[in-house]
């Protein structure tokens, strides 16, 4: 027997692996903000995107396999976690209310970046050990100061493109632990010195690609579109 579930308000995520992967995600999402929402995007007849914010002015992404009844909605972190680890993970899962007013910003979009060039992993963590101690000196009690979340770390090329890197992404990058690694937190001495981060790029985006998920910022002036 079939069920559809088409128009509703509900995620399957029937593979194991796809499970595990969605509720690390969203672990990571509610360990930056413990009342986070996730947006979840289908993406063709296969895929789920899920995004969250992470607190550094940049969206975090990681796109499973799954069914989602509805295009687009955005529900809580919480919700979703529940329903993972429910006794049948792998049937439908009641996403519950929708909070769709939460989100009040536009998402990047799906296609169109250009691969500017790649950048080891090891040397981005490093960098946000670094900005970490940085922080710790002169952060007070508020968090790393705005000059410092700001500092282009890294400037890629390619062409006559040039995309600059600031610690803000790098931040968003290493908190949503995407980048895979022996032990129980990202340490650079533990990244394989073959590990890359890919940068991507429009005209109003950026975005690094680690293995295990994506961040984006809008580039430029301004504050980029984020979830209140």
């Amino acid at each position: 027997m079939t069920f559809d579930y088409s128009d509703q308000r509900v995620l399957r995520v029937p593979d194991p692996a796809e499970r595990e992967n969605l509720a690390t995600f969203v672990a990571r999402a509610t360990r930056l903000d413990p009342a986070a929402v996730i947006r979840l995007r289908r993406r063709g007849g296969d895929y789920v995107a899920a995004w969250a914010a992470t607190g550094f002015e940049a969206l975090a992404v990681r796109t499973v396999v799954a069914e989602l009844g509805v295009d687009d909605v955005t529900v809580s972190g919480d919700v979703i976690l529940s329903g993972l680890s429910g006794i049948d993970a792998s049937g439908p899962i009641d996403l519950g209310y929708s909070m769709d007013s939460a989100w009040r910003g536009a998402l990047p979009p799906a296609d169109g970046f250009t691969h500017v060039d790649d950048v080891p992993a090891r040397a981005l963590v490093e960098l946000a050990e670094r900005g970490a101690e940085l922080a710790n000196e002169h952060g007070g009690g508020h968090g790393p100061p705005a000059s410092l979340l700001d500092q282009t770390v890294v400037t890629v090329t390619a062409a006559a493109e040039r995309v600059e890197v600031p610690m803000r992404v790098v931040f968003a990058l290493t908190a949503m632990d995407f980048i895979p690694h022996s032990g129980d937190k990202a340490d650079s001495r533990r990244i394989s010195a073959s590990e890359i981060v890919r940068v991507r790029a429009t005209r109003t985006w950026l975005r690094l690609d680690a293995r295990y998920g994506s961040v984006a910022r809008r580039r430029g002036p301004g504050m980029p579109l984020t979830p209140a």
